[in-house]
């Protein structure tokens, strides 16, 4: 007699967020992919009690589209029979009549709680139901243990042990959206804007919408402002204001609190900008409320609910009898597995703490990046406030901006953060305009030369600009003539070099340092910020610019996949940008549930299109005109130098002898955004910070001692981030150790394994890979018949 298959069922639960769609797909497909069968039960705890139809056995095809959806197909709802134990004794028996014994729960702290609680009750749940005769003996004995494994769906951000929970960014880009719309309206009537977000307990939403925002003030549960907040707030903002800024914001978190306690609305603050007595601002408040929940989630969601739910399975399987309730987090840029209620309880230590008025403990059991960030923006919006920060007059340095490769989204936040900060010490920024080239050939220009001071108004406006407002330029230093722009450096005095760029500005880094013996006016510290849609510098996982192309490919690809649904047979190929890199196509693979992606690390055969045809003529052949029928095939513009995207669409095409169609499109630089997203932006402004504060350990007139800056690795560094520490690494072993210099990428490709994700749930079958091409000798001689293979 066969064994039954394993049944294992999803549900969401609490508020919804953007996301929970993209976990029930990855759930029902790696289910489905391991032997099991999936079932989704339907509105939360309530159709756990419920039962009956709200139980619901889910096919392959039954969650096709759900990426692109907002919200929570399967809906959520509160059920205050859940709380008692006859509630649960049902929710129990209905899930053994389904023959479900494993559950995967998506929702907030407290729906992960009451799972867990719901697990510890199970074994004597089960023996009330044979004490009551509700259920047979034989019935219960193969259900004798509930493993459940939790993910975190809320937009606040709020779990401890996890940098991100599911919906948090897309919540953040929702604000950020807003915010950006208010700021014109704000600047034409030169009024000022109290905008209230949610987060009761925590203020990541509010704080991190300050920093990419560049709000003039923020208000947070973690950090009250001192008793004399609202003195503080009038300087900062008649500061700001007397620059010539025509625009004030100030961002308020739902639970923000004085150090007393007492809570600070959104009318109290309006009070007082609009104080005719004092700063005297038309002033308006907005409340943005469930507009934050609302929408699509952002390609960063879709990637993290999609890796958590596939995890999730694999926990689920997993687990034993013994095994502690696990929570799917992501660490270190890895999805990784942690007790649930050891997190549930340290969350829910931020709040007592709030509570007991010890916000030091509070801030301190938040990780790292948000307490980096608060001083980040602390840094950012207080400039020129702080003199106990300034240094002494020989202590200041020179520090040259530069702009190096193609734009990126989050280059002119980092600038605006680094500005900031050299303002805050006494340092001078230099904007070194359009590059190396313009460096070379336009230093000298009149009436305005590329190398000139940045104006901070101006600058200040800049946080949620794409492109680059200093300009950029692909050129190298060894293109522009080395000796000259030495001596540039020379001339124009400066005492370190903050480069922003993608692998141009990594070669120009290398160039300088190595042409440092010969000429010692380079001998000064110079730090790269990675800034690259193809996210290829070596030395970092992430590159500012790489998140808002991910947003603008699968928004592009929504829109197509749409077109290609309503059409229902039809393939659409689409090229993405990612030079020799696949990882733009991969993470864009998983962010619109591509059917195949083809990338240079891998390559393209006849064989392996073959498959794929093959594979996409099955799929036509069974589709009976359901819905969302569309497919979409993702190929790196360099995937190959025959294969290209409108070749593949027009061999799908022959192939499929007219019973289904195919397109090739191409986005081109759409990838490269419009206004960046929220996360390059607060990215930008703190590793911005880190690197001029790495510059100045370096001190004015370094060149002075080149042979301290020669013997130090760290004088030529990549800022980047290695799990989830932010770490500079020296040029010259990256240079030797981690670069793959012919195909300009590093030698380890960190998201590579994402690859096998999206083949299995696009559903791919295995496929032949490609053979690796000769090279050199062993090419010519293999053409001469010298060799065989």
């Amino acid at each position: 007699m066969a064994t039954p298959r394993k049944k294992i069922a999803i549900m969401t639960s609490g508020g919804d967020s953007p996301g929970m769609n993209a976990v029930v797909r990855a759930v029902v497909r790696m289910a489905i992919h391991m032997g099991c069968d999936p079932y989704c039960v339907y509105e939360g705890y309530e159709g756990l009690v419920q039962g009956g139809t709200f139980i619901r056995k889910m096919e392959w095809n039954d969650v096709r589209g759900y990426l692109s959806e907002g919200g929570t197909l399967i809906g959520t709802a509160r059920c205050m029979a859940f709380y008692e134990r006859p509630g649960r004794l049902t929710a129990a028996k209905n899930l053994i009549l389904n023959g479900i014994d494993a559950l995967i729960i998506c929702g907030g702290d407290g729906s992960l709680t009451g799972a867990d609680r719901f697990r510890a009750e199970w074994p004597s749940l089960i023996e009330e139901l044979k004490l009551t005769k509700q259920l047979e003996a034989k019935q219960v004995e193969p259900y004798c243990h509930l493993n459940i494994v939790g993910l975190v769906g809320s937009i606040d951000n709020d779990l401890s042990g996890t940098d991100a929970t599911i919906g948090a960014y897309s919540a953040l880009a929702r604000v950020c959206e807003m915010v950006d719309y208010i700021e014109a309206t704000a600047s034409s009537h030169s009024r000022a804007f109290v905008i209230e977000v949610m987060g009761r307990h925590c203020g990541w939403l509010a704080l991190m919408a300050g920093v990419a925002t560049g709000a003039d003030f923020i208000f947070i549960p973690e950090k009250p402002r001192e008793d004399n907040w609202k003195e503080e707030m009038r300087q900062v903002i008649q500061k700001h204001r007397d620059w010539g800024k025509r625009k004030t914001i100030v961002i308020i978190a739902e639970g923000a609190l004085d150090r007393h306690g007492n809570k600070i609305t959104p009318e109290m603050v309006k009070d007082l900008l609009a104080d005719k007595e004092g700063l005297a601002l038309d002033t308006r408040i907005t409340t943005l409320g469930h507009v934050q929940r609302g929408g699509t989630a952002v390609a960063y969601d879709r990637m993290l609910a999609t890796l958590q739910g596939v995890e999730a399975v694999k926990a689920v399987l997993e687990a034993t009898p013994e095994t502690e309730t696990c929570v799917i987090a992501i660490n270190e840029n890895k999805i990784v597995r942690k007790p649930l209620m050891a997190a549930v309880k340290e969350t829910k230590e931020v709040a007592k703490a709030i509570q007991a008025q010890d916000f030091d403990k509070a801030m301190s059991l938040r990780d790292t990046e948000f307490s980096d960030q608060y001083k980040s923006y602390m840094m950012t919006t207080t400039t020129g406030l702080d003199h106990d920060i300034h240094l002494d007059n020989s202590e200041r340095m020179k520090i040259g901006f530069i702009n190096v490769g193609a734009p990126a989204g989050g280059m002119n936040a980092a600038i605006r953060a680094g500005v900031a900060y050299c303002q805050s010490r006494g340092h001078e920024p230099i904007a070194i305009h359009n590059g190396f080239a313009g460096f070379a050939r336009h230093h000298g220009d009149k009436p305005l030369g590329a190398v000139r001071s940045f104006d901070w108004l101006e600058v200040d406006g800049w946080a949620s600009k794409g492109g680059s407002e200093i300009g950029t330029n692909r050129e190298l230093p060894e293109e522009s003539g080395i000796e000259l722009i030495a001596s540039l450096i020379e001339k124009y005095e400066f005492d370190a070099l903050f480069l922003i760029g993608g692998f141009e500005a990594f070669h120009s880094v290398s160039q300088l340092r190595k042409a440092r013996a010969r000429f010692p006016s380079l001998c000064i510290p110079m730090t790269l910020l990675p800034a690259t849609i193809s996210n290829n510098v070596p030395g970092t996982e992430y590159s500012l610019g790489s998140d808002t192309c991910l947003n603008e490919l699968v928004s592009y690809c929504d829109k197509i996949k749409q077109s290609a649904s309503a059409t229902r047979r039809r393939v659409f190929v689409i090229e993405t940008q990612g030079g020799r890199s696949g990882y733009v196509a991969v993470l864009g693979g998983l962010g619109v549930g591509a059917s195949a992606v083809y990338i240079p690390e891998e390559g393209i055969s006849l064989e392996m299109l073959n498959s794929d045809v093959k594979h996409l003529k099955e799929v036509f052949r069974k589709d009976r005109g359901q819905s969302r029928a569309g497919r979409l095939i993702l190929v790196n513009e360099k995937a190959s130098k025959v294969f290209t995207a409108k070749l593949i669409a027009d061999i799908i095409r022959e192939e499929a002898h007219d019973r289904f169609e195919s397109r090739d499109s191409i986005p081109g630089h759409v990838q490269q955004g419009g206004v960046p997203s929220a996360m390059d932006r607060c990215r930008a402004v703190r590793l911005a910070i880190k690197c001029i504060q790495h510059l100045e350990k370096y001190g004015p007139k370094p060149q002075k001692n080149p042979a301290r800056i020669i013997k130090d690795p760290l004088s030529a560094s990549v800022i980047g981030i290695r799990g989830a520490a932010v770490v500079f690494s020296a040029m010259d072993q990256l240079e030797e150790t981690e670069t793959d210099w012919k195909n300009r990428r590093p030698t380890v490709a960190h998201w590579l394994g994402n690859k096998e994700v999206v083949d299995i749930l696009g559903g791919r079958p295995e496929y032949p890979l490609p053979e690796k091409s000769l090279v050199g000798l062993l090419a010519k001689d293999a053409k001469r018949g010298l060799i065989r293979d």
